[in-house]
């Protein structure tokens, strides 16, 4: 594998986070991308992958993507992602939410999450019970779906028109 910064979607992110909690078995990405408009903010994403290889690629790509949606969309937020690996059972305990909430909280509020595939609002309300560094919950914006599928399609439209 060559190394992170070599690989062609590293981008000069500012830092890249690798977790492995062997007490619970919970392995985790948190890719920042960018700090400059703020803490960087994006959701997590509960997959299976492939490989490793392929959650640090995911990663990546996904945080660079909020970078430039939290910065269009005028938001005092940098871009952050971050994927906690799935068994092929995609076996989701509490002791794994615990341990990816310590994981996010010892990066000090550099990154903030938020729900992404794989992830429901009692996850993130579970998360919130060790972080603070939680976005999304129910009664602040909550499930934030429905807001970029509205942002794909007013950019479908866009496009659209356009051609």
């Amino acid at each position: 594998m060559p190394a992170l910064w070599d690989l062609p979607d590293f981008d000069a992110h500012e830092s890249v986070h690798l977790f492995d909690d062997a007490k619970t078995g919970m392995r985790a990405v948190i890719a920042i991308h960018s700090t400059h408009n703020g803490p960087a903010a994006g959701g997590t994403r509960f997959w299976h992958y492939a490989d490793q290889q392929a959650a640090i690629t995911d990663a990546l790509r996904l945080s660079r993507g909020m970078s430039y949606k939290n910065a269009m969309a005028g938001l005092p937020a940098g871009g952050g992602k971050a994927v906690i690996l799935a068994d092929n059972a995609r076996t989701k305990t509490q002791d794994r939410l615990d341990a990816f909430a310590r994981a996010v909280d010892s990066l000090g509020g550099r990154y903030i999450t938020a729900q992404d595939v794989g992830m429901s609002e009692d996850d993130m309300v579970s998360l919130a019970r060790v972080t603070p560094h939680v976005a999304g919950l129910p009664g602040q914006g909550g499930d934030p779906g429905p807001y970029t599928a509205r942002g794909v399609y007013l950019g479908v439209k866009a496009a659209a028109k356009q051609a």
